[in-house]
């Protein structure tokens, strides 16, 4: 007689009745708001978290997680998942045929990446066509999946690189940087980002301890698989905060350009959600922290709090806002596509709509103009965006600085770039790539988000 399963103790997979369907529910309802409807990743899983797409989401932590794993795979895969969708679908989906579409891209992902049994995704993916309306494409959906499964070999001879970055970023990239580097680019938009922690005190080799991470050239600390952040020692006390390793590197090059290092009332422009405020109250500056959205200034209060931090927190328009009197330093972290943030916004360049290229560009130049009358004849400003596009970073530097000769380069030297001696540029402008430190000596970096840095001193 053969001995019952049981089905409590079962993954989703293999008991995909138990609590596979409402995780596969949710998977489907972000990736709808996102492909279909242009919301961030973000704004996504807190529609479904609460309740706002009008359809019961799961309840568990377990069925959360199995969720972002999901959404995570089908964004950062999306490319080649949807190439091998489009050897099986004779017409491009329409209308309702969309959502069917999204169904498939979620059952896809989870047979090609997860290493999901074809049965399991195919019956939740009909389950879910059940429950939301789609029941008139559960014979497409089945009969595709089943080509799919058959066909999963195929996805070992893909341009993984080449296919999960979209034309248009690819052709940005490889026009800017020459198409091996848009290939290491697309590489590495392919691996979850570790988790990067500056910090308070000076004590970030016994955090490495305590944590089981690896101290970073840069001075930060990074972990692997580090889970749920709030969990993590020493959080609660406020003793680090959580930053990428280039995201540092803005306040770190203001730091060193100030004339008395660690004293001062320094400026930080669009400062939200406070990582870089956080950089400039623990290294001892008095600073005004300056954002137009109020629940993103709420948030680097929080921080603020937490960290036993202090900061005026002011809620402006950076274009409008001037300080009682000039300030001995600024930095501006201006408004950009974050294009250098794929790596953790995988959905970034997959949604609809985008961003008006021009009108952002011309926001960045106007707020660098602004911001050099900001402080004090002498005194450091750096401006940096997180975008891999030069158009945000040295063609802004350069349209400014033709426009007002109080901009004056203040060129980065090699020797403060010791280390990370890549991210070097023309002129003493600075940029790092997501493709920097993703592997040293035959050991694991994990990459650093993409960043532009130029720093300026106002002239008279």
């Amino acid at each position: 007689m053969r001995a019952m399963i049981d089905k409590t103790q079962q993954t989703p997979e293999q008991n995909p009745r138990a609590d596979g369907i409402a995780a596969r529910l949710r998977a489907f309802d972000v990736l709808d708001l996102v492909l279909e409807q242009g919301k961030t990743l973000e704004e996504a899983f807190d529609a479904a978290q609460r309740g706002k797409t009008g359809k019961q989401g799961p309840h568990s932590d377990r069925d959360s997680a199995h969720a972002r794993m999901m959404v995570l795979t089908v964004l950062r895969r999306l490319g080649q998942i949807d190439a091998l969708l489009n050897r099986f679908l004779t017409r491009k989906p329409s209308g309702k045929g969309r959502a069917a579409l999204t169904l498939l891209r979620l059952g896809a992902g989870q047979i090609l990446f997860m290493e999901t049994p074809p049965h399991a995704a195919g019956s939740t993916a009909l389950a879910v066509a059940d429950k939301r309306n789609l029941a008139g494409f559960k014979g497409l959906v089945n009969a595709v999946l089943r080509k799919v499964a058959a066909a999963a070999q195929s996805v070992q001879t893909q341009d993984a690189a080449r296919l999960n970055m979209p034309d248009w970023l690819w052709k940005a990239c490889a026009d800017a940087y020459g198409k091996p580097v848009a290939r290491e680019l697309g590489v590495a938009h392919l691996v979850e980002a570790p988790l990067d922690l500056t910090v308070k005190g000076d004590d970030a080799s016994a955090w490495v301890e305590k944590l089981g991470g690896a101290l970073l050239p840069t001075g930060s600390v990074r972990l692997w698989n580090a889970g749920d952040v709030r969990k993590l020692p020493g959080y609660r006390d406020g003793a680090w905060w959580v930053q990428d390793a280039a995201a540092a590197l803005p306040v770190k090059l203001l730091i060193g350009a100030m004339d008395n290092p660690g004293s001062g009332h320094v400026g930080d422009l669009c400062a939200a959600p406070g990582g870089k405020t956080a950089q400039l109250a623990a290294a001892g500056y008095t600073v005004t922290s300056v954002d137009n959205s109020a629940p993103r200034l709420d948030r680097l209060r929080e921080n603020l709090e937490r960290l036993s931090l202090k900061a005026k927190v002011v809620q402006a328009d950076a274009l409008s806002w001037k300080p009682d009197e000039l300030l001995d330093g600024l930095l501006l972290d201006a408004p950009c596509s974050a294009t250098g943030t794929v790596r953790r916004h995988p959905d970034l360049p997959w949604r609809k709509g985008g961003w008006d290229r021009d009108k952002l560009t011309a926001l960045q130049k106007s707020l660098l103009l602004h911001s050099v009358q900001l402080v004090k004849p002498g005194a450091p400003l750096v401006y940096a965006t997180c975008s891999l596009l030069p158009e945000e970073g040295e063609e802004v530097v350069e349209a400014a600085m033709a426009e007002d000769p109080t901009l004056v380069l203040d060129p980065v030297g090699a020797d403060e770039l010791t280390y990370l001696p890549e991210a070097s540029r023309e002129g003493g402008l600075v940029r790092t790539l997501p493709s920097f430190w993703q592997q040293r000596s035959g050991n694991r970096r994990g990459g650093m988000d993409g960043f532009f840095i130029a720093r300026f001193r106002r002239g008279v």
